[in-house]
């Protein structure tokens, strides 16, 4: 079992989770359960599934849930260009949040590699 905080991926997630709840604060109220709770799940999910996999059993156990955060990382990027389209969201922020997601991405495919590899 590993202690989720030290994965710089996971330390990565949880900056961009508190990112996004500074930035949805301005969205508008109609939006609270739709597209800001979309974009708050999403990105929480990321770090709550690394969280999880380094509960579980072994490295292919995490590199499974890995394989989870990876989609919440892209779910959230859609719901960042819909907030981006929709205006709720500044261009400049959505660039930022965007990036900080891709490097996530590329982050979480790396560890899965490395897990893979450690296992053979």
């Amino acid at each position: 079992m590993q202690d989720f905080k030290e994965l710089k991926v996971w330390q990565k997630a949880h900056k961009l989770t508190l990112a996004v709840y500074r930035i949805t604060v301005g969205f508008p109220h109609e939006e609270r359960y739709g597209l800001t709770g979309q974009l708050r799940r999403a990105c929480s999910s990321i770090g709550a599934n690394l969280a999880e996999g380094c509960g579980r059993d072994g490295n292919a156990e995490l590199a499974r849930f890995c394989s989870i955060a990876m989609g919440s990382a892209s779910e959230l990027q859609y719901h960042l260009l819909l907030a981006r389209d929709l205006n709720p969201m500044e261009p400049t922020d959505y660039a930022a949040l965007t990036e900080a997601a891709a490097e996530i991405k590329r982050m979480l495919t790396g560890l899965r590699q490395k897990l893979k590899a450690d296992a053979c």
